[in-house]
């Protein structure tokens, strides 16, 4: 019976170190971890953090998560400037005022 209980013991503690090895393999970044190191990247024009983040998710997914990015932002600073979306987004861009 100890045997057992030292054998289970022994797997939960393994796995838990092997976790913490270099050299592990990393679980995969999802689009919107894409997303914010992209635009960051973008913003800060870091060539290699650019092109790292480009190569986490497919081109459709980073678009997707980009836009995602870009809508939250408009919207999270429409509301601190109790301002609507449209005149945010056209401001931000440089646009006249429509």
């Amino acid at each position: 019976m100890w045997q057992t209980v030292r054998g289970m013991g022994s797997r939960m503690f393994g796995g838990l170190r092997a976790e913490g090895r270099p050299g592990r393999e990393e679980r995969p970044h999802n689009l919107f971890e894409a997303a914010a190191a992209y635009v960051s990247a973008c913003a800060e024009d870091d060539q290699d953090r650019i092109d790292e983040a480009a190569g986490w998710v497919s081109p459709e997914a980073l678009s997707f998560g980009v836009n995602e990015l870009a809508c939250r932002a408009v919207v999270a600073l429409a509301r601190e400037r109790d301002e609507s979306p449209g005149t945010v987004a056209r401001a931000l861009l440089g646009l006249p005022a429509a």
